[in-house]
């Protein structure tokens, strides 16, 4: 998918574990996981917002756009 999510990287700026940031998202951490790991099909602005609140950081520090390479990879 050419879209990368980046929640790992904040995590780590932030010194947060996933369980802190569920917690603080108001999502589980299940979801999160998908989220994180890439699996995810859709995330609600909601979502995205309370994720971007308390990692104080805007929407482009956790997703952003990767061309796909050609060939099918």
């Amino acid at each position: 998918m050419p879209i990368s999510v980046d929640i790992d990287v904040m995590l780590a700026r932030r010194k947060m574990s996933v369980g802190e940031l569920a917690e603080r998202v108001g999502i589980t951490p299940a979801n999160l996981a998908v989220l994180k790991n890439g699996r995810a099909k859709a995330v609600r602005f909601a979502t995205l917002a309370a994720l971007c609140e308390v990692l104080d950081c805007q929407p482009g520090d956790l997703l952003r756009w990767e061309a796909e390479v050609a060939g099918g990879e």
